[in-house]
């Protein structure tokens, strides 16, 4: 016979199986492995405030024909920047967690309030009791002495602080050169433009000359078709330098905080700077950059943390001396006044032995900082190579500024002599459009020289730590005889 309380057993566990609650959901449809979940009205994400805001500029510069310099992008970007916001806050984070750990010199101080009520009856001989009290109490406990713990944990604490103020210096940087560089980047598609603009021109003047000389019968159909062909190919040309000149807009709009949308203008007159030489010498940047670069000095501040927390580490085998104390006044009912208590002691703690646990701890402390030290030696080979290869790439770009230049002027002298030989009826249109085109890529690669030798330079600055903040440089650029950027024939 099956005992009463088994079936009562089973058929309890069976009622709480049939009770047990669905998985819980936020709202919406539910989820399937072959649908998707639609999320709730209230759960859709919306724009914020700050993405509104972003697509405006500041109310002093939407005056009607304002132009924006260099200086006042960079202190757009600077100022809208997440990224430098974010560095901002971990510096702040950092340095209120200095503070919390200077706190350990302090003693740390507790009051408490309590009371109590005591009740008791009479039984065995014993008067009944019904007492209160209540009372104040303070208590503290103070660490005196440890080895250098303390000292370590606030000097790491000291360090963090440093590589974050230094990693936001670097951000800094960082932001600096891409709204530089995506403003030469938008100046050469304009410029690129404007030259393919000028190319479509003379390629339709070169259509209409081809008709009129068929017309009065010097000239064939093959001539227009030919002519019909140039004009063609610098239609796509302007046409594909069109998006390019949109995209880097969009792009510096983005870098300034504004949608890609944004409408404004930019003063390109800061790309008409000369075109030089620096006077610097490769050497002599390598070695400023090995001062002057803030992601290197967090670096080597991380390091210095590493090393400071590895001190703290070890100083857990060794002894530390601590003080300890309380005191209150306790009040109890139906007596007058208080009583006072009080206790104060001084104790020494001597770590003896715990698996070996501190030993291995300090040791793995100690190869963390001699990692991070690893760590800095890589990068300063880091930072001397992105020297040495940016110094490199200007000069070659400084290089095909002069080289573009002699082309675009021997292509100019050319195309000029191959118009006069059309015009005369001594030329072929054959050798006229190849002349034109010649000119048309001499342009071009003219203004992509000076976009990447400014874009270079602004690099250059960067990699060697003396990129200022509007944007500027602090390198010794020697004037050389440079067009001016954009002006074409």
């Amino acid at each position: 016979m099956v005992p009463l309380h088994r079936p009562f057993l089973l058929g309890t566990v069976l009622i709480l199986a049939a009770c047990a609650p669905a998985l819980p959901r936020v709202g919406g449809s539910a989820l399937t492995p072959s649908t998707r979940w639609t999320p709730p009205a209230a759960e859709r994400p919306t724009t914020s405030g700050a993405q509104s805001s972003a697509a405006e500029l500041p109310t002093e510069l939407q005056v009607p024909g304002a132009l924006l310099t260099p200086e006042q992008l960079v202190a757009l970007a600077l100022e809208r920047s997440p990224e430098t916001r974010t560095t901002w806050a971990n510096a702040r984070s950092a340095a209120a967690s200095l503070g919390s750990a200077r706190s350990d010199y302090f003693p740390d101080l507790t009051g408490n309030f309590n009371g109590n009520r005591l009740k008791t009856s009479a039984t065995g001989g014993r008067v009944a009791v019904d007492q209160k009290t209540y009372g104040p109490s303070l208590s503290f406990s103070w660490l005196l002495f440890d080895f250098g713990g303390r000292s370590g944990t606030i000097a790491a604490a000291r360090d963090a602080l440093l590589v974050a103020d230094w990693s936001h210096n670097a951000k800094l940087a960082d932001v600096v050169r891409r709204t530089a560089q995506g403003y030469y980047a938008y100046v050469g598609a304009r410029g690129l433009l404007e030259a393919q603009r000028l190319t479509l021109r003379q390629a339709e003047a070169n259509l209409a000359a081809a008709e009129d000389r068929r017309r009065v019968g010097v000239a064939t159909i093959s001539d227009v078709l030919q002519a019909r062909t140039a004009v063609g190919q610098a239609r796509l040309a302007e046409q594909d330098a069109e998006g390019a000149e949109a995209s880097t807009h969009g792009s510096l709009a983005t870098l300034i905080g504004l949608t890609p949308t944004a409408q404004f203008t930019v003063d390109t007159t800061a790309a008409s700077a000369p075109i030089g030489d620096v006077a610097d010498a490769v050497d002599s940047l390598i070695a400023r950059a090995l001062v002057e670069r803030p992601d290197l000095a967090a670096a080597r501040s991380q390091f210095d943390a590493r090393r400071d927390q590895a001190r703290a580490v070890r100083s857990a085998m060794r002894p530390a001396l601590n003080a300890t104390g309380s005191g209150s006044r306790t009040y109890v009912s139906g007596s007058t006044g208080g009583r006072d208590s009080y206790n104060i002691g001084v104790g020494l703690s001597v770590p003896i032995f715990n698996g070996f646990a501190w030993q291995y701890a300090a040791e793995a402390a100690n190869m963390l900082a001699d990692a991070e030290a690893a760590r800095v030696r890589s990068l300063e080979q880091q930072v001397s190579l992105q020297v040495f290869l940016t110094y490199q790439q200007l000069r070659t770009a400084r290089q095909r500024v002069a080289t573009s230049d002699d082309l675009f002027a021997s292509a100019s002298e050319a195309a000029d002599a191959s118009r006069a030989r059309y015009r005369e009826g001594v030329g072929s249109l054959l050798e006229l459009l190849n002349a034109e085109q010649a000119l048309g890529s001499a342009r071009a690669q003219r203004v992509q020289a000076r976009v990447e030798w400014h874009t270079s330079l602004v690099q250059l600055a960067h990699d060697a730590g003396l990129l200022e903040p509007n944007g500027g440089t602090r390198l010794q650029v020697t004037p050389a005889r440079t067009p001016v950027p954009g002006s074409n024939r």
